[in-house]
């Protein structure tokens, strides 16, 4: 989009070339325009627009219809679809009730039939074709979450290839058009996320800037991660690569609402045949052998494929804390979108495409010059009337802005480099070779000479070999005469030998018995001789011990005489203790006088400190009671935080009115402001009980609040809690501080120091030892949280978190098992998430514990927002090939092919399906 109607018309957005790619000198450029039948003036932004308008600038808006799910009937209205299609008229009836409608047409109508061929066909192949005959072109995805832009756009179908999106198809076409040998196909994948842009390709690049050329407004980022692609499976790769790295949740109308916009730029460069150019006899003229006035020529374009994040009203979708912030950036992005497609189309002289990253990163394609597709989806429930309403009107406006469509060709300078240096290397290789010629002849010739002479020297030299070979004959005769004496005389020394050998061998043998017999008359004359020495040293031990038990006796007499002296001096020792004792009992008088005025200061302290104390709980008064009157109406629950099933927030079950809720905030801010958190923090080690309960309710309170989290951990708040967790036998105690760590370990920085300093294993002990359902409900939460960060998954099984969260189903209370359910689903759906990206291999941790025959048998046993958390755990399980075994062998296949047909919601259908599809073994056995 441009900033007025002159820079539309004549900005484009290009690709940055890479460095070393162009040859010598920068490439010139020539750009031809292919004006629009109707230029961007205010006569030509008409509305309504006619699609048959065969304008090839203006915008094209296709509108496509999601099929219907479960939750698009509702049972109190009898008026349950909003959207009338007439694909044959090109038109689209919006119903606001059962009396009153309008009509609308569009370029394209596809019913909730349509397959993913036709929509690429009719909207993004047109786009396509432009962009490889060298222009610009743009296809974007428009509507509110949970319509099916991401099914539509980003679809990978390497299950099924009729299941493809646009991004899959397009490339598959452009690489079948392209050549690898003269053109080149590079990519990048972007999100924008929370307004920053960061590279999926490469996670670690982050908030990459965007750059514009002060000249030509041209739109580049520089940093951006940009891959050149070998063919569709390398393509299929980096898509997959860079989905698993883009930001998505489970909000209530979409179970994996993308929370960022996804933006796939290819690039293209491909040579064309040199054309004749008028200035092409300069360069002729520069060389002598430059015959040729054609010059090479490249065309440039690029392909922005667009899947906006889905508009999204918070009381519908149920966003909190951080997928709300989520939710504000994307809605916030769209409004600024809307703005520039409202002023172009009212041919406003002011475009704010400053007031997005978005509308910047979108400024050719609206108003520029790029050939622009948009397809726009909706829903069919009358329920979401308004959303749909809005995403039919911003079409229709987008249908008014015609862009003026532009080719860029460049001189390819390289080629042309190329064929002037083959031309100079040709003329040296002909006088090298001209040179070589001569050369060759008159080495020839000497060569000639050289062989006659060799000839007759070898033909004098054969015949001094003869005669050799027959004085050799002869000598051989008398060798073969020698050989045969020697042989003769060599057998006879033989005989003589052995005859030697055999008399020597007898006379050793002898010899070797004579000196066994002596040895064996030595070893006998030692022995006796040994036994003799044995007999006399007994002999001696007798004696000797003889003469010490005369000794010992004198020894005790000795120390009889000893003992009657020890025992005299006892009692004169004993006396004189008798008077130091007096003297102690004297001095323990004096030192009671001091202890005692010492007392009394402690006292006065200790009166000081009870008053402050009076003063907080007169402040909790308020605080105190709204507690005690939640506490009557119901426990409290854990609720769904901005990670998606990871995070949870210490709040009532019941839905608290907007005063109650404000007199609370008001409440603790006053005691927060007026007490101070170290004061608050100091009283969770007061002796008094209650004032212990309600200073851990004002921290649990506080840390429900992102803001204040990081400074109960900084003040040692976590320290704390886990301390006053180990210590109190208190039921209460128990609970809110489960509940006050629950809502810290929401932070994923707090998930790791509670971890570190031994939470889940008090957690653990906790779960252990009490049957109270509120308490056990804060704990699961706890551990539940502790569940999304995968980083921690080993530890958390090896202090035992993992079996005390399967063990609090003991009880069978139903918040209780909601929160055990949600904790599992976050393990599973993270573990599935580290496997898929290569971090971690093997069974499931969950499987070890014993987690999937629960799974298996209590799927349906619950309520329905708790057996959807268990069939996501399961699909997620499933999508582990190690583990398809246990899930066979515990009968959960049948579960799986159950999830895959009658589940509630379509997106687990189709989680199940694809974990079934994608792995063979539990696809045979489903069979």
């Amino acid at each position: 989009m441009a900033s007025n109607a002159s820079s539309r018309a004549s900005l484009r957005s290009e690709r940055q070339i890479p460095t070393g790619r162009v040859g010598n000198g920068s490439a010139s450029a020539r750009t031809k325009s292919v004006p629009p039948k109707r230029s961007a003036t205010a006569s030509s932004l008409r509305s309504p627009v006619d699609p048959d308008n065969a304008d090839p600038g203006r915008v094209r808006v296709a509108v496509r219809l999601r099929p219907r799910n479960a939750d698009d009937f509702p049972h109190d209205s009898d008026f349950t679809s909003c959207v009338e299609l007439q694909p044959e008229f090109k038109r689209l009836k919006l119903r606001k009730n059962n009396w009153s409608s309008e009509s609308y047409r569009f370029d394209e109508v596809f019913t909730e039939r349509s397959s993913q061929l036709r929509v690429y066909e009719a909207v993004a192949k047109p786009v396509v074709e432009s962009v490889l005959a060298g222009y610009n072109g743009t296809v974007m995805a428009y509507g509110q979450t949970g319509t099916g832009k991401t099914y539509t756009v980003g679809r990978l179908g390497k299950d099924d290839p009729s299941e493809r999106g646009i991004m899959v198809r397009a490339l598959e076409d452009i690489l079948a058009s392209t050549s690898a040998v003269s053109d080149i196909v590079e990519v990048s994948y972007l999100q924008l996320y929370l307004e920053s842009v960061q590279d999926l390709l490469a996670p670690e690049k982050n908030n990459i800037p965007i750059a514009e050329d002060p000249k030509t407004g041209e739109v580049s980022l520089p940093g951006a991660a940009v891959v050149e692609l070998r063919d569709l499976d390398h393509f299929l790769e980096l898509l997959q690569t860079g989905e698993a790295n883009r930001h998505a949740s489970n909000t209530k109308l979409n179970t994996e609402s993308s929370r960022s916009h996804a933006i796939l730029a290819v690039h293209i460069q491909r040579s064309l045949k040199g054309k004749e150019e008028k200035d092409s006899s300069s360069l002729a003229n520069s060389s002598d052998n430059f015959s040729s006035h054609r010059v090479p020529l490249l065309l440039k374009s690029k392909l922005l494929i667009v899947d906006l994040a889905g508009s999204e009203r918070i009381n519908k979708s149920g966003s909190e804390g951080h997928m709300l912030e989520e939710a504000k950036f994307i809605n916030l992005s769209l409004t600024s979108l809307g703005k520039c497609i409202n002023a172009l189309a009212e041919n406003s002289p002011h475009i704010p495409t400053r007031d997005s990253k978005l509308t910047r990163l979108l400024r050719d394609s609206f108003g520029g010059s790029a050939r622009t597709s948009l397809i726009i989806t909706i829903g069919p429930s009358a329920k979401y009337y308004s959303e749909t309403s809005s995403t039919i009107m911003f079409g229709q406006r987008a249908m008014k802005i015609v862009n003026t469509v532009k080719l860029k060709e460049e001189v390819d300078y390289e080629s042309l480099y190329r064929k002037v240096e083959n031309q100079k290397k040709l003329k040296e290789y002909e006088a090298s070779f001209a040179e070589f010629e001569e050369t060759f002849s008159m080495k020839s010739e000497n060569l000639e000479k050289e062989n006659n002479r060799l000839e007759l020297e070898i033909r004098r030299l054969v015949e001094d070999l003869n005669n050799e070979k027959h004085q050799n004959d002869l000598m051989s005769k008398e060798i073969v005469h020698l050989k045969m004496s020697l042989n003769q005389s060599k057998e006879q020394q033989l005989e003589n030998s052995m005859s030697q050998n055999i008399l020597a061998d007898t006379t050793q043998m002898y010899g070797k018995k004579i000196e066994e017999l002596l040895k064996q008359l030595e070893d006998e004359q030692s022995r006796s001789a040994s036994l003799e020495e044995q007999l006399n040293e007994m002999c001696q031990q007798l004696s000797d011990t003889q003469n010490s038990l005369q000794t010992q006796e004198n020894v005790v007499d000795e120390l009889k005489k000893e003992l009657s002296e020890i025992h005299e001096e006892s009692t004169s020792q004993i006396q004189s203790l008798k008077v130091k004792y007096d003297e102690l009992f004297s001095e323990k008088e004096l030192l009671y006088e001091e202890l005692k005025s010492m007392e009394e200061k402690v006292l006065n302290e200790a009166r000081q400190r009870k008053s402050l104390e009076e003063e907080v709980l007169k402040l909790n008064r308020a605080l105190c009671d709204n507690s005690v009157e939640l506490e009557s109406k119901g426990p409290y629950s854990m609720t769904r935080s901005a990670s998606g099933l990871s995070g949870a927030v210490f709040m009532p079950r019941s839905v608290k009115s907007r005063e109650t809720i404000s007199g609370q905030k008001d409440t603790i801010s006053k005691i927060f402001e007026e007490v101070g958190l170290s004061n608050i923090l100091s009283m969770l080690k007061s002796e008094d009980l209650d004032v212990q309960i309600h200073a851990v309710k004002v921290v649990a309170n506080l840390a429900a609040e992102d803001i204040n989290q990081e400074r109960i951990v900084e003040e040692g708040g976590l320290d704390a809690l886990l301390l006053l967790l180990e210590a109190s036998e208190n039921t209460t105690i128990h609970r809110v501080t489960a509940g006050a760590i629950a809502n810290l370990a929401m932070n994923g920085s707090n998930q790791g120091l509670i971890m570190n300093k031994g939470g889940a294993r008090l957690l653990a002990n906790i779960a252990s030892k009490t049957n109270d359902p509120q308490t056990l409900r804060m704990v699961a939460g706890a551990i539940a949280n502790l569940c999304g960060n995968e980083k921690l998954h080993v530890t958390l099984k090896k202090d035992g978190g993992i079996k005390a969260l399967l063990g609090m189903i003991r009880g069978g209370h139903s918040d209780v098992i909601a929160q055990i359910a949600r904790g599992i689903a976050n393990f599973a759906k993270c573990e599935s998430r580290s496997i898929s990206q290569g971090f971690r291999k093997g069974r499931s941790l969950l499987i070890e514990d014993g987690a999937l025959n629960w799974m298996v048998a209590n799927s349906t046993t619950f309520s329905a927002s708790t057996s959807r958390h268990i069939e996501l755990a399961f699909c997620h399980l499933a999508q582990n090939e190690d583990n398809a075994g246990d899930i066979i062998s515990s009968g959960g296949i049948k579960e799986l092919v159950r999830i895959s047909q009658v589940s509630s919601r379509e997106d687990i259908r189709n989680l199940a399906k694809k974990a079934l599809n994608s792995n063979p073994v539990l696809l045979a056995a489903a069979r």
